[in-house]
């Protein structure tokens, strides 16, 4: 796959006559179906987000929710979208495409309603600001994952060890409470999730040469988006540290 931007122009399949144009026509069908394919990732994604951002404002804005975040069900309530990424990433061979998909919603409502808090935190506005900035910030480095002919998979090593180092840093400031650590964990958060951000996306277009044709294809659809939504929802969460106006 070190050549991953030729969609293997040798391959028969997806409409693709034989002939002297078969070559052209196979590359086309290759064009035409990572569009589709990416398309509908981005979409799955999107709609994840948006139903996360529902779950937060209804929970952060009604009695009910604000008594649920509350309660002891807030442990929970935040823990449990950890449970079902383990599970997806883990069970995607075991599950089929109807359970995934249930998951990823489950996944998506819960992160909303474990997010809900940051509306007691920062004004509205100031998460509006941030969310468009993000939601930028995201599109134009996908867009730089998708057209670069550079190959970003060396970078992938280096940009998981750090989110292990984000994760291990932030437990340390639960007990510190540094306000300088604080400010370094949110300016590394934002550099490493912009960086996944590019990553992901040329690692999901590699993926559909690997996987076009086979039955795994709808569920790689589901895991690309989550793997999006995960770097989309993490950027924008240390970058709300630096823009977000607290109440």
């Amino acid at each position: 796959m070190a050549n991953w931007n030729d969609p293997q122009p040798t391959r028969t399949g997806f409409g693709a006559s034989t002939g002297l144009d078969g070559r052209m026509q196979t590359r086309e069908g290759f064009d035409a179906g990572l569009r589709k394919y990416m398309l509908s990732i981005y979409n799955y994604m999107a709609m994840g987000v948006a139903l996360t951002g529902v779950v937060a404002f209804v929970m952060a804005n009604t009695a009910f929710g604000v008594a649920i975040m509350t309660s002891p069900l807030m442990w929970l309530i935040v823990l449990s979208p950890l449970a079902i990424v383990f599970a997806m990433s883990f069970g995607a061979n075991r599950f089929s495409q109807g359970t995934l998909q249930i998951l990823f919603w489950a996944f998506a409502a819960l992160m909303g309603a474990s997010m809900s808090t940051i509306f007691a935190v920062y004004t509205g506005a100031s998460i509006a600001a941030t969310f468009f900035a993000t939601a930028g910030a995201f599109a134009g480095l996908s867009l730089f994952g998708y057209t670069t002919k550079k190959d970003l998979s060396g970078m992938g090593s280096f940009l998981i060890m750090g989110v292990i180092g984000l994760l291990i840093a932030s437990v340390i400031n639960i007990f510190l409470q540094s306000a300088a650590l604080m400010w370094a964990v949110s300016f590394l958060g934002v550099l490493i999730f912009a960086g996944l951000t590019a990553y992901d996306t040329q690692r999901l277009k590699r993926q559909y040469f690997q996987l076009a044709g086979t039955d795994f294809m709808g569920k790689a659809v589901i895991l690309g988006a989550l793997s999006l939504y995960l770097d989309f929802i993490n950027m924008f969460q240390f970058l709300l540290m630096f823009m977000g106006q607290r109440d």
